[in-house]
């Protein structure tokens, strides 16, 4: 049977579809809260905290979610993370209090973990071996499609009535797309047995970790801080988000392209490639954001290349892992991002605030060479372990 036959596309475009719509009401809620607190007068490191406080979120349920999963089926535990999504975000109109978002902030990241962690280990196990860089690819370019599409929607759902009661709308039509799914399929991937503990599958887990904990950085600093870089720079409030669209617009368009070369010159090559360009691209941006038309071309880069960087670390793990030993790395995928995005804003606001905008295109590109340095040591250390 050919690697096409075996492709379950229901499931594969159900789930794909799920979690993109996801991604636009997550793309709509984190700039419009960032743009929402400076508002109201909070400074970088207080916007940082919240951004946090969803990775925080994501963290925390993590190890469970397998759990979960058995008891409540797959499906119906995906459904749930949606409903608990809308009132997350919707409850932010009811208050200014910042424990009441902190709350809400730290509730909405834990459905987004139970989704991605749910999800993309869904994905990852249906796709051949042979096409899964690529398929992963379509997966990325789609879900950040709608994430580009939520900068966009901000201007316009800002001045409504109750905006984060219509941003947490945006979110809705995942529940009919997650009815589509199959349940058999949650039985091939999740068995009645305990899944292995993640600290088992960590040591064939270096360079994996080191790709989510950055993206996760990245996703979440672009998201909330990066709007406020531009401001700070003196760009207008709407070209200020127009530049992060364009950031996830280099995420979106590239990633079917990286995933390709990956199948065809090999995972390692083109995630060292990512990492190179990542440094690159951010190291440019305080120099380019005045350049006028050169600022555009250097964000879709900063964009593409962060993206391959998870892209192909999503990649890594269905190599390496099958069955409950890839629910066992999805978690810990998750667990990383999780301590990611809660260290990476705190600390990026932080350093923005004490000593300027420019701190985050340096802390990006620090964070950069940091992956690089991982996948050197890995790579060394399995040459030293072959026979000889």
């Amino acid at each position: 049977m050919s690697d096409h036959a075996k492709m379950p596309w229901r499931d594969y475009g159900a789930l794909v579809a799920a979690i993109a719509v996801a991604g636009l009401g997550l793309g709509t809620a984190l700039p419009l809260s960032a743009l929402t607190l400076d508002r109201w007068g909070f400074g970088n490191h207080v916007v940082g905290a919240l951004a946090a406080l969803t990775s925080a979120g994501i963290l925390l349920v993590a190890p469970f979610v397998a759990r979960w999963t058995r008891r409540c089926g797959a499906r119906r535990l995906l459904l749930g993370a949606v409903v608990v999504s809308v009132a997350s975000i919707a409850v932010l109109d009811a208050s200014r209090d910042l424990v009441v978002w902190s709350i809400a902030r730290l509730v909405f990241g834990a459905a987004m973990g139970v989704l991605f962690t749910i999800g993309e280990a869904w994905i990852n196990r249906v796709l051949p071996a042979a096409q899964r860089g690529r398929w992963l690819g379509v997966y990325a370019s789609i879900f950040t499609l709608c994430q580009l599409a939520g900068p966009l929607l901000v201007k316009a759902i800002d001045g409504a009535a109750l905006p984060f009661v219509v941003t947490g709308l945006l979110f809705l039509p995942a529940l009919p797309i997650i009815a589509l799914l199959r349940e058999a399929a949650r039985d091939d991937g999740l068995s009645a047995t305990a899944p292995p503990r993640m600290r088992s599958v960590l040591p064939q887990m270096q360079v994996i970790v080191a790709g989510t904990a950055f993206f996760a950085l990245f996703d979440t600093v672009a998201l909330s801080l990066l709007p406020l870089f531009g401001l700070r720079h003196g760009l207008g409030e709407s070209v200020a988000l127009y530049a992060t669209s364009a950031v996830i617009a280099g995420d979106t368009v590239l990633q079917p392209i990286i995933g390709w070369l990956s199948d065809r010159y090999g995972r390692a090559r083109m995630h060292a490639a990512c990492g190179a360009a990542q440094i690159a691209a951010a190291l440019a941006l305080p120099f380019a954001v005045h350049a006028g038309w050169l600022l555009w071309p250097l964000l879709l880069l900063l964009g593409a290349s962060a993206g391959g960087i998870y892209v192909l670390s999503l990649v890594a793990t269905g190599e390496r892992f099958g069955g409950e030993r890839l629910i066992a790395a999805s978690a810990v995928i998750n667990v990383s991002w999780g301590i990611a995005g809660i260290v990476g804003p705190l600390l990026t606001g932080a350093a923005m605030e004490a000593f300027g905008p420019d701190a985050l295109p340096v802390a990006l590109a620090v964070c950069a060479l940091l992956f690089l340095l991982v996948q050197r040591l890995e790579r060394t250390r399995t040459v030293a372990e072959l026979p000889t």
